[in-house]
Parts: structure tokens; sequence; C-alpha cells
């Protein structure tokens, strides 16, 4: 099992990394040419920590920063559409503090949550290869070392992210069922030791704009890990 380090040290060498040519080169050509709209901003360009509460019960795994989202702004989830529809799911739940997120310092805060992600750089087309994903599998894995120990449930966006943590959890002896559960949203997985996996569709804006993903089936995924929780932050619920 890889060797524990505090989040800090990890987040450190997370930015750090180089290991992928091909993701190198593009999250800093994107950083480079930039979007109209951003013409004024530095990107981040260079590889995204995950973010959050790091004694979370709760952890949520996507599939890798947008090019002008997250790449941009240097945090999960970050400065775009589906970051907002995620954030603003959270808020509602009572695990993040505002319901929008627009660059790396605007305050928001995670309660029993962190958001980390299957592949740390900004990949061409949104597909990382398959090599790209296995360099980068480490840092996830010593996410999940950091947090089993009092992990309750862990929510998966997409079926790349679905499948990647069950690779991962199947690694670590968890009680993975054979053969491999099917994604689908609303999927609940048991784990044993108390842990839950939930499946949810990505909140894309493929997902968001098609009604594949709506508010209400979005917002279900995230009641259901509060009562996985039993526990839900009063002071920073929605009015």
């Amino acid at each position: 099992m890889s060797t524990h380090l505090p989040l800090a040290a990890l987040e450190e060498e997370v930015v750090e990394c180089r290991a992928c040519p091909r993701l190198v080169e593009w999250r800093e050509e994107v950083g480079r040419r930039k979007r109209a709209a951003f013409q004024a901003e530095d990107y981040w360009a260079r590889p995204v920590p995950g973010f959050g509460d790091p004694e979370a019960r709760l952890l949520i795994v996507g599939l890798a920063p947008a090019a002008h989202g997250a790449n941009r702004t240097g945090r999960m989830f970050t400065g775009d559409r589906s970051g907002n529809w995620l954030y603003g799911a959270l808020h509602r739940a009572g695990f993040a503090s505002q319901a929008e997120s627009s660059y790396r310092r605007d305050g928001l805060e995670l309660h029993d949550a962190f958001i980390t992600a299957a592949v740390r750089c900004a990949p061409p087309k949104n597909r990382p290869r398959p090599e790209e994903r296995g360099r980068c599998r480490h840092f996830l894995e010593r996410e999940f070392d950091h947090f089993l120990p009092h992990l309750e449930c862990v929510v998966a966006l997409g079926q790349y992210a679905f499948d990647h943590v069950l690779r991962i959890l199947r690694d670590r002896k968890l009680r993975v069922p054979s053969p491999k559960p099917p994604f689908g949203h609303g999927r609940e997985v048991e784990l044993g030791e108390g842990l839950h996996l939930l499946a949810s569709y990505h909140p894309s804006q493929q997902n968001t704009f098609t009604g594949t993903l709506t508010r209400e089936a979005f917002d279900k995924i995230w009641r259901r890990a509060g009562e996985i929780l039993q526990a839900r932050p009063p002071s920073i619920a929605p009015e």
C-alpha cells in the first residue's frame, strides 16, 4: 500500500508532476492560447490537486480538470458550468459554503467533503489515455489511503471515475462485487466496512444541457450521501 503523506505534501507533489508529456504539452498550450473571455487571466496550466475537508467522510471523484475550468483556476470544478452545477448541489445538500465556484480563493469551503479526480491534468478532448491514467493513479490511491480510515461514502461522477474507483478499492481489499457492477445514475454499491459507492452522471454540459442529468436527479445523489453520513452541517445549510 502507498505510503501515507499529509495532504499538503501530496498537493505539492501533484502540482509539480510532469510525468505525461502529451498532457503537459496540452495543458500549457491551453494556458498560452487561452479562451477569448479569459485573455486577461493567468492560467494555472499545471496539475490540479484535490480540494476540501481533510477529515471528510465523503469523497467525490471526477474525471479530469476542464481545459478552461480547473486548468485555468487551479481548483477542482472551479470556473465553469460543470463546477457551478456541482457546487450548487453540494450547497443545497449542506456540504458547500456557497453555490458558485469562480476562482481559487473565492471563499468556498467544503464541509465533510473532498473533491478529487482520476487524472490531474486537462486532457485533449477530455480523453486521457490508459497509460496517463495509470501514471496518475498513485495520487488518488494515496488520497484513499488518507481518507479510508474515516471514509463512509464515495460519489463517482461519470463511468470513467466509477470504474477507476472500483479498481483502486479492489486493490485495497475492499468487498468489490464480482462481476463489476455496471454504471448507472443512482447506483449504490456497498463495499464493506461501512463504505458506500454512489454513481452519478457527470455534471458536464453535454449531460445537463440535454436533460440527461437534471437538477432533481443530481440532488438525489447528495441527499443519499447525506443519509449515509447521517450528518449535514446546519451552520452552512441554505436558507
